[in-house]
């Protein structure tokens, strides 16, 4: 039955997000858990402010490579298949917030999981399906890093710009499946940016680019 090899495969893709490239980096460079620094996650954002630019580069390449590749090895396999197709990047998303790699105790002796915000994940599979989507993301993404200041606004436009390109590459013949999967990334973004939604409510997330400098607001080391 095609049932089975479709569900391990997501398995494998989850089980693929879950290597959190973030942790491994800063244990490495630092000998601390990025857990504990900052925002407590294991993403590109998290890791640059607990290693530095490069290391938060490395990060989010490697991040958004877990998906592209998952992606690239879906359309392989299950060449017709598109649900598979977005499916792939979707649970790699869902592995990268929720590593079953980063599962321990809280400070009240409960259990909880690490992971990211899957911003870079998610830039990894609309890579996957569009390359081009690439420069597209990055340069909205910047945009709205530089101008409005939000890392976490910009977690959330990416999903939202995939929604944009794969909506008109629908409607030049492309498989309308790719732009519901900016649909459902943007659904896994919201979720694990719950705290940072909080934070721009209250007024009390952190502002950079921009607005930070017009206002004379320090950096935040």
């Amino acid at each position: 039955m095609e049932i089975l090899p479709m569900v391990g495969f997501l398995f494998l893709a989850y089980l693929v997000g879950s290597i959190p490239f973030g942790f491994i980096l800063i244990k490495i460079k630092t000998g601390q858990d990025i857990r504990k620094l900052h925002s407590g996650r294991t993403g590109g954002t998290n890791a640059m402010r607990a290693g530095g630019y490069l290391i938060g580069a490395i990060t989010g390449i490697l991040d958004g490579a877990k998906a592209t590749i998952m992606v690239w090895i879906a359309i392989a396999v299950f060449k017709d298949n598109y649900w598979i197709h977005i499916l792939s990047p979707i649970f790699v998303i869902v592995g990268h917030n929720y590593s079953v790699f980063l599962i321990y105790r809280d400070e009240e002796g409960k259990l909880d999981i690490g992971g990211g915000a899957g911003g870079g994940a998610c830039v990894g599979g609309s890579v996957g399906f569009w390359f081009p989507s690439l420069g597209i993301i990055l340069f909205t993404s910047t945009i709205v890093f530089y101008f409005i200041g939000y890392a976490s606004v910009t977690t959330m436009s990416i999903a939202f710009v995939s929604i944009v390109v794969f909506t008109i590459r629908a409607a030049m013949g492309f498989p309308w499946q790719y732009a519901l999967y900016g649909v459902l990334a943007e659904v896994l973004l919201l979720i694990a940016l719950r705290p940072n939604i909080k934070a721009l409510r209250a007024g009390t997330e952190r502002l950079h680019g921009y607005r930070r400098r017009k206002k004379g607001i320090p950096k935040i080391e």
